[in-house]
């Protein structure tokens, strides 16, 4: 995990004054703390643990979203094996050399770090197997865009495995930014119902948001999956602008 255009998470002022029990290395098991430099691992700022719940396969082509110092891409790239792929997609020049540092130290070479934004993924359409995201979905201030962008690079059928915070559908906009107080990235938050309507209107199906923790009152760290559906694109229409999106 690390910024996007909407928020500032790699800087460490978004998710560290979180429990550490609810965010970074401590999400990952000792076994995959044990493939990663030590670098990787304390880079991580995420919520979740998108790897653990993704479901790779050997060969197939995975994109990390916000890849911060590359510990998911690493993982990654471990789990599709040599003939898969994974790409870590970050905005800073700093994350990008350190994810790049962190691989040749892990030793892993079927992957590929891209500089750029979530809202405008410089990858071709239908390239991508799976999409993974640790805790930045959240901080985009343009949610449609993003959700549109990975399905447009997703082959037909493709999937997401996303772990992001989410807040309960009973909260306002304004009670979200009032929690944003407490942990930083937390305020632009979807609220289930409109991380659900997002994804079906970017055309996507099968699409499920489970809560895991609590990260603040009414908001969770929250494992999103779906699937891309055969024929979203080129007829689906650009998400609807849900909510903070």
């Amino acid at each position: 995990m690390s910024v996007t255009s909407g928020g500032g998470c790699g800087s460490g002022s978004c998710c560290a004054d979180g429990d550490a029990a609810e965010f970074g290395e401590a999400l990952y098991n000792a076994e995959q703390r044990g493939e990663l430099p030590e670098a990787a691992a304390l880079a991580s700022l995420g919520c979740g643990n998108p790897t653990a719940v993704a479901e790779l396969r050997e060969g197939e082509t995975v994109l990390d979203l916000g890849s911060g110092g590359g510990i998911d891409v690493i993982l990654s790239a471990k789990r599709v094996g040599p003939t898969g792929t994974a790409y870590g997609l970050d905005m800073t020049d700093e994350m990008l050399a350190l994810a790049q540092q962190n691989a040749r130290e892990a030793r892993v070479t079927n992957v590929h770090f891209l500089k750029g934004l979530i809202e405008d993924i410089p990858l071709p359409a239908a390239s991508i197997d799976v999409v993974i995201s640790n805790c930045v979905i959240n901080l985009s201030t343009d949610k449609a865009a993003v959700l549109t962008e990975i399905a447009r690079v997703l082959k037909p059928g493709g999937r997401i495995g996303v772990s992001d915070v989410v807040a309960d559908d009973r909260l306002t906009p304004a009670q979200r930014a009032e929690r944003g107080s407490h942990v930083g990235c937390i305020a632009g938050a979807l609220s289930r119902e409109e991380y659900v309507a997002g994804l079906t209107a970017a055309g996507f199906e099968d699409v499920s948001v489970e809560f895991t923790h609590e990260v603040a009152d009414g908001m969770h760290g929250a494992i999103v999956k779906a699937v891309r559906a055969e024929s979203a694109f080129p007829h689906a229409q650009p998400a609807a602008r849900v909510g903070c999106c």
